[in-house]
């Protein structure tokens, strides 16, 4: 690859560890160029409007002399580029990650506190298609316009609803599964819905602990119940269960009823948990009585779960590229035919809620 094809990526981390070990991590790929770093945002903007613009900024957001979050803010508005979150593994770290991803981060990479150099060296792989999606990412779609709650739909009388209880023995569900892209993806969609909706079941590809705060914040804007699954629970009406991150979460039956399993296990498709691992159980538990519904982030992570899902009768939704923030997944889901419609965004919440009326 000429160097003029490279993806030019700038680092910001208050530690002259971290930043060494980033560049020397990311420069191991002949497909990336570093081309600054900087110990702070500030010092970092001068340096970049001097003509160092990059195709993507590393950021760490837990930095003592500067707010990360306001800089992302401002660089979103004026300059906005792709950016991938550096946090730490702790409540802490995630807690501001969420703030970073609500702001328009695309991704985040994480670090351990002790044993960075070995840890990243392990995490080369991953961490350079990390920065590859993100510098194609489409930035604008993240650009987050919080939306009021949709009303809920108008109650159906008991005449209309007999005809449908003796057609449908068990309850309908919905699976949901996103990466890059997805935080903010996932928060659009449920702030649009009524808390009526069937049990919703969540795959979005994020480290542990992270998931808790995630699920929590999104709880507290949407009039559905959201929390992380625990093992063993019941997806009920009018709630959103999030597969905690580093585990699996599989989607049970036990007569009418659905149960979520959270297990460990290798990771499926590079990642724990896995779309896969939800659609696929999904497909054999709920059949023709599920939504199947596949949202932005790189990789193929969900596609065959998907067409899984589509085999055994279930509705099946992929989200389009012109509203993705990485049109990866959700290709890969077309072009096996797994999705029986290919929606914007936007127009998601729309055919969960005319799903739950049939």
């Amino acid at each position: 690859m000429e160097p003029s094809n490279k993806i030019k990526v700038f680092i910001v981390d208050d530690s002259a560890v971290v930043r060494q070990v980033l560049q020397a991590v990311l420069q191991r790929d002949p497909g990336i160029e570093v081309v600054g770093v900087a110990p702070d945002p500030l010092f970092a903007l001068q340096r970049m409007q001097q003509g160092q613009w990059p195709d993507v900024l590393v950021l760490d957001v837990e930095m003592p002399r500067m707010d990360s979050i306001t800089f992302l803010k401002k660089l979103m508005v004026e300059h906005p580029l792709p950016v991938v979150i550096c946090s730490t593994l702790t409540e802490k770290g995630a807690q501001i990650t969420l703030d970073a991803l609500a702001a328009g981060a695309v991704a985040v990479v994480t670090k351990p506190r002790v044993g960075l150099k070995d840890f990243l060296l392990e995490q080369t792989v991953e961490f350079s298609q990390t920065i590859k999606a993100a510098a194609r990412a489409r930035t604008a779609n993240l650009g987050l316009r919080r939306a009021v709650p949709a009303a809920a739909p108008a109650a159906v009388t008991a005449a209309a609803a007999t005809p449908h209880v003796l057609r449908d023995t068990t309850e309908k569900v919905i699976a949901m599964g996103m990466s890059t892209g997805g935080t903010v993806a996932l928060e659009r969609v449920l702030t649009q819905l009524p808390a009526t909706l069937p049990g919703i079941a969540v795959v979005q590809h994020m480290p542990e602990k992270f998931t808790a705060a995630f699920a929590q914040r999104l709880d507290q804007i949407c009039a559905l119940n959201v929390r992380e699954a625990r093992d063993g629970e019941r997806l009920l009406p009018g709630s959103v269960l999030i597969a905690p991150g580093g585990r699996h979460m599989q989607l049970r039956r036990s007569g009418a009823q659905y149960h979520v399993e959270v297990r460990d296990g290798p990771p499926v498709n590079r990642h724990r948990p896995s779309v896969d691992v939800l659609f696929r159980s999904t497909a054999q538990c709920a059949g023709r009585n599920a939504l199947g519904i596949i949202l932005t982030g790189m990789g193929d992570d969900g596609a065959r779960g998907l067409k899984e899902m589509h085999d055994a009768g279930a509705r099946t939704i992929a989200q389009d590229e012109a509203s993705s923030v990485v049109f990866g997944m959700p290709k890969e889901a077309i072009k096996l035919g797994a999705a029986d419609s290919v929606l914007a965004l936007a127009d998601v919440p729309g055919a969960m809620i005319e799903f739950s009326r049939r």
